[in-house]
């Protein structure tokens, strides 16, 4: 039995898990090439891949690709806790949000839409991870004020220079990997 093409692209189911489970690996390992400081600060390009999904496949891709990537990195590395689901759902949700602007402009985003993506999807993983680190630290018995206010700023301007430099770098890549994808760019 042959397997059906993904709408027009040539792909085929199998072509795309392949293409999605890649990208889903990326995340965990760029998860664990991260920076850190202390409980409340990490530096990382594990949304790179998820943003990438959604930009390059639509908003189902990029969902699939941080559920699976995140949930195997926060497996991997804390195992199973009252809090996985919130330190997932913050890339599940960009990985929607990116992929439904991408589709909305045909997947053929200029410099500035994907500059514009990029920093939208790092501005709401930070807040969406400060409530996690809210959820977390009273769940787990280490909240202080200052857990949440003294990181606050460095987190935010962390977020968009990321946001920045990524986006400006993604536009050659995504047009590159559309050529290799099927995606038009």
């Amino acid at each position: 039995m042959a397997e059906k093409g993904n709408k027009g692209t040539g792909r085929t189911r199998t072509q795309q898990l392949t293409i999605n489970a890649v990208l889903a690996a990326m995340a965990v390992v760029l998860g664990f090439m991260s920076i850190r400081i202390g409980n409340v600060m990490k530096i990382s390009l594990e949304d790179f891949p998820i943003i990438f999904a959604a930009l390059l496949f639509g908003p189902v891709d990029g969902m699939i690709v941080a559920a699976v990537g995140i949930f195997l990195y926060q497996l991997l590395s804390y195992g199973i806790t009252a809090t996985t689901v919130l330190w997932i759902l913050p890339f599940v949700i960009v990985g929607g949000i990116a992929g439904l602007y991408a589709k909305r402009a045909k997947f053929n985003n200029s410099n500035k839409q994907i500059l514009f993506i990029f920093l939208v999807c790092e501005l709401l993983i930070w807040a969406l991870n400060t409530g996690a680190i809210y959820a977390d630290s009273k769940i787990y018995g280490y909240y202080y004020p200052t857990i949440i206010t003294g990181m606050l700023l460095i987190r935010l301007v962390t977020a968009v220079g990321k946001g920045v430099v990524l986006g400006l770098i993604s536009h050659p890549v995504l047009k590159a990997l559309s050529k290799v994808t099927g995606n038009g760019r």
